[in-house]
């Protein structure tokens, strides 16, 4: 592909009405898009590209899709969906549609604006004459942080710690080329995609004890092991945090090595690519745009439903759907997610439905603390500190669930952002990456006198 800034067909994105003045002061950092200015503060809201943040809000709200069966059922139902839960009529074509249009999806958007973040920030502070290797590190440590309290104190499922981690390798990447960025990245995304495979091809191999070992622990637990988890999860605080730690250390070492750091890191610098060519930021042309929603539509969505059948002719069988029939899905994912950001650049090509995206800019705004939010409310609701949900809730009440919550935080983002600059917690991040702490109300506006 061509650098957008060499074509003369590209279209600009129409403006928000209304946007800019709703959200004064705000900045990307929830998924690393942030905005540095070139002074030593924050970005200012005029420099902020908005269709970025509904990118992340969307991202945000699509993510608890796939997380509240994590939230609500055996960590093995979010893998093997026959392992827990009714798995008919309704509740079948939930999980159908949430694997199809979800599962991966989100994550691969937020990947890939993680990525585009890095370098916008570097090109800022590079441009305003500002240190950016510190200051990067510094972000990305403190991410880490957040993180690991996340994962360790409320649920294991967090994936700041993967963030943070991959964010600080691929930093080094941010002035490549797009034509090295795009190698680099499909080349890493790769590895976890061959590692999977050559998984699954060698199980035949395996002891017996460790396949059926395996299969309990991960894939399909029995009623014991059923029993035990929801049991734990439905006990106190401190009862659930051996269970908690234990998975979020497996998550955290193990997965992340095998998967997650190579996924993650392709993710991020494919995203470093779609923004150095005007893909990320919309100033391409419209053909390019419906381009990625014929790709989606044409590739991505069948090769994903194909997969889906091929899992359920194996049974769900382990050797088969573990590591062989996920491929479908990991290699369909990232097209369908760029099926999503030209669908999003060409409702931004239109004034009058792109105001209508302004509520999705709020949440993309504070996308930390949204992230944050479901899972305090998720918890509250499912575990045994709270309202003792666990394993309760079908698949269709899940999405009620997702639903809900989702209308509340476009509300919530709205109204907090009409007195706030930032979200709680990116205003945390920001004062502790600044080294000093940052304005967080919006001051009253000053009548003229006289």
């Amino acid at each position: 592909m061509q650098e957008y800034s060499q074509r003369s067909d590209a279209q600009p994105l129409a403006p928000v009405p209304g946007v800019a003045n709703a959200v004064p002061g705000a900045t990307n950092a929830a998924s690393g898009v942030a905005n540095a200015a070139p002074a030593a503060n924050p970005t200012a809201d005029p420099e902020r590209i908005l269709v970025l943040d509904v990118l992340r809000g969307l991202a945000t709200l699509g993510i608890l899709v796939m997380n509240i069966q994590f939230f609500s059922m055996v960590s093995s139902a979010y893998l093997n969906p026959t392992a827990f839960g009714d798995l008919n009529n309704a509740n079948y074509w939930v999980w159908y549609l949430s694997h199809l249009f979800a599962d991966m999806k989100f994550m691969s958007i937020f990947s890939m604006l993680f990525g585009a973040g890095i370098v916008l920030i570097s090109d800022r502070r590079t441009a305003g004459g500002l240190p950016v290797t510190g200051f990067h590190f510094r972000r990305m440590g403190w991410l880490l942080v957040f993180g690991l309290l996340h994962a360790h104190l409320l649920w294991q499922g967090d994936i700041l710690v993967p963030y943070a981690l991959c964010g600080t390798a691929v930093f080094y990447f941010r002035n490549s080329s797009p034509r090295v960025l795009w190698i680099t990245g499909l080349l890493s995304f790769s590895v976890a995609s061959g590692l999977s495979i050559l998984t699954g091809l060698s199980i035949p191999f395996w002891p017996a004890d460790d396949v059926l070992q395996m299969q309990q622990e991960t894939w399909q637990p029995g009623a014991t092991e059923i029993n035990k988890e929801v049991a734990t999860q439905l006990g106190p605080w401190l009862q659930q945090l051996p269970l908690r730690t234990t998975q979020a250390v497996f998550l955290e070492t193990f997965v992340f090595l095998f998967t997650l750091a190579w996924r993650c890191s392709g993710l991020m610098l494919i995203g470093m690519a779609l923004y150095k060519q005007g893909i990320l930021t919309g100033v391409r042309s419209s053909s390019i745009f419906l381009f990625l929603m014929v790709i989606a539509a044409c590739i991505g969505i069948p090769v994903t439903i194909y997969g889906i059948h091929q899992n359920f002719a194996n049974e769900w069988n382990m050797s088969y759907s573990f590591f062989l029939g996920d491929q479908f899905n990991y290699w369909a994912s990232p097209l369908i997610s760029l099926g999503y950001v030209g669908a999003t650049m060409l409702i931004f090509k239109s004034a009058n439905l792109a105001k209508m995206a302004w509520p999705l800019a709020c949440v993309g705004q504070m996308a930390l603390s949204n992230y944050l939010f479901q899972t305090v409310l998720c918890t509250s609701l499912f575990y045994g500190h709270g309202l003792g949900q666990f394993g309760k809730f079908s698949r269709v009440e899940q999405l009620i669930t997702v639903l809900t919550i989702s209308l509340f935080q476009l509300i919530f983002s709205c109204l907090w952002l009409r007195y706030f600059r930032f979200g709680p917690f990116e205003w945390l991040w920001r004062s502790l990456t600044y080294w000093r702490r940052q304005p967080l109300r919006i001051p009253p506006p000053v009548e003229a006198t006289g």
